[in-house]
């Protein structure tokens, strides 16, 4: 499971350092992929191929389901990472997240996201913890 936020940041060529309690879950190849609400989506490969059977279970007739996984396949990539910790970014991924500098990484359970520091502080200062609350509730969770 994926936890916790690290900021750090793109280098000029492009690279970014994967923090190392990520990388141990990881491992040296991952995927990258554009993500909802403008970030980007990190998987483990084992959690991307759970993931590619779902979208290749959906209804082809269905023009949502094609939309959906047009979507998430396109826009994947297979990272490495050097020895350094770092992986190179995909360009196309970078435009896509408005990826620039400056960087935050966030577990959320089984994947983790990689947004733009500035995106990031917008998306969590309206956040409303007794919204976010109540659509829980609507979910079925509680704690």
């Amino acid at each position: 499971m994926f936890m916790g936020r690290y900021n750090h940041t793109i280098d000029p060529k492009g690279r970014l350092s994967i923090p190392s309690k990520y990388r141990e879950i990881l491992g040296d190849e991952f995927v990258v992929s554009k993500g909802m609400d403008g970030c980007l989506f990190v998987y483990a490969n084992e959690d991307w191929k759970v993931f590619e059977e779902k979208l290749a279970s959906l209804p082809l007739i269905n023009p949502e389901a094609r939309q959906f996984a047009r979507f998430f396949l396109s826009g994947a990539q297979y990272v490495t990472v050097d020895k350094q910790g770092r992986i190179l970014m995909p360009q196309d991924l970078r435009e896509f997240a408005g990826l620039e500098k400056d960087v935050v990484l966030a577990g959320t359970g089984g994947r983790i996201e990689i947004w733009s520091l500035e995106k990031w502080d917008e998306i969590n200062s309206q956040a409303d913890i007794n919204t976010i609350s109540q659509g829980m509730m609507n979910l079925g969770l509680t704690i």
